[in-house]
């Protein structure tokens, strides 16, 4: 029988990717040492490197949530036009008997 996939907490992947950037150790002793596989750490460290950037984009939060907010918009729309197009079908198919 397999064993349980384990969780780690994003704390946790932050240390270990953490520790993995301050290149003290290897990526091999620390996935030994903390007992996950080594392209995790590779993958956690990548991971840590891309977001450093934006951390000191001015605004990039509000850039980001203003985004977000004209795509919904645009969802919102579409999803309106495709549940009008539905129940126009839906009521021509009861006339049509099928």
């Amino acid at each position: 029988m397999k064993a349980k996939r384990r969780r780690h907490s994003s704390e946790f992947k932050a240390k270990v990717g953490l520790e993995a950037l301050n290149g003290l150790k290897t990526i091999q002793q620390i996935a030994k040492e903390y007992q996950v596989h080594p392209v995790q750490v590779s993958d956690w460290k990548k991971v840590i490197v891309e977001s450093a950037v934006g951390a000191f984009e001015k605004g990039s939060s509000a850039v980001c949530a203003q985004e977000f907010e004209s795509e919904r918009t645009a969802l919102n729309a579409i999803i309106g036009d495709l549940t009008v197009q539905l129940d126009f079908l839906k009521k021509k198919s009861k006339q049509l008997g099928l």
